[in-house]
């Protein structure tokens, strides 16, 4: 039987890049994409250097050691447009940031949650660790805690910017300066402390997570180089140092 074509996914992976510009980046491919100039869903595959971000549903009683406390402790500190509360990006996680135009998926912004947390579920399991989820939180979670946190922001045509970070060699040390995803009582895990087997970098895991993050969209991973695709990044990202 014949197989169904499926548009593509255009995956980069853009190696460690600092959050601000990354942000902005984000928010230019999201206009691009809801205008039509973008005419194919993008995924943003990288790490980030130690940063903490607060999305719109957060507190500051989440900032165990406040702002400056983080700051001192060699991490930026934003507040974001996304969804959800204070999390932790840094070395060891990957970070996803997928853009995508939900009408022409047909897809509503909890199947969208719920999509990006099959696809990460089923990489989980890949590497030998059990994942789900556990409602009524977003995320995917392991025996010990969090393994991936998720985090989305609709532009006013419904094309998603914000996304996934998944801890796979990530030091959990940095989790104890927050309450992570607003959650009292829980802790952070990660693909190595529980034991998964297999390469856990996260360029490995990019490889790993992007043709199931674009199966489950519905569309088909298609690797590009960053400067290929139609936004370019901030001159932030790609001035020399």
């Amino acid at each position: 039987m014949a197989g169904i074509w499926r548009p593509p996914l255009q995956v980069a992976w853009c190696g460690t890049l600092p959050y601000g510009p990354t942000w902005e980046w984000q928010r230019r491919l999201a206009a691009s994409r809801a205008s039509g100039e973008l005419t194919h869903d993008v995924l943003l595959l990288l790490e980030h250097p130690p940063v903490y971000t607060m999305g719109r549903g957060g507190s500051p009683d989440h900032l165990l050691v406040g702002e400056e406390g983080l700051r001192q402790a060699g991490a930026e500190y934003f507040e974001v447009d996304r969804g959800g509360s204070v999390t932790y990006h840094g070395p060891g996680q990957l970070v996803g940031y997928p853009i995508v135009n939900l009408e022409e998926r047909v897809l509503d912004a909890v199947e969208y949650l719920r999509c990006l947390e099959g696809a990460l579920i089923d990489s989980c399991q890949l590497l030998g660790v059990e994942a789900f989820r556990e409602p009524p939180y977003t995320g995917v979670w392991a025996r010990a805690g969090k393994l991936a946190a998720i985090g989305v922001r609709l532009s006013a045509r419904k094309v998603t910017y914000h996304g996934f970070a998944l801890n796979g060699t990530t030091d959990l040390a940095a989790f104890a300066r927050i309450v992570p995803c607003g959650i009292e009582g829980r802790s952070a895990s990660s693909l190595q402390g529980e034991g998964a087997t297999g390469d856990c970098s996260p360029r490995a895991l990019a490889d790993l997570v992007a043709p199931f993050v674009a199966n489950a969209l519905g569309l088909r991973s298609e690797w590009v180089d960053p400067a290929g695709l139609e936004v370019p990044a901030p001159r932030e990202l790609t001035a020399p140092a």
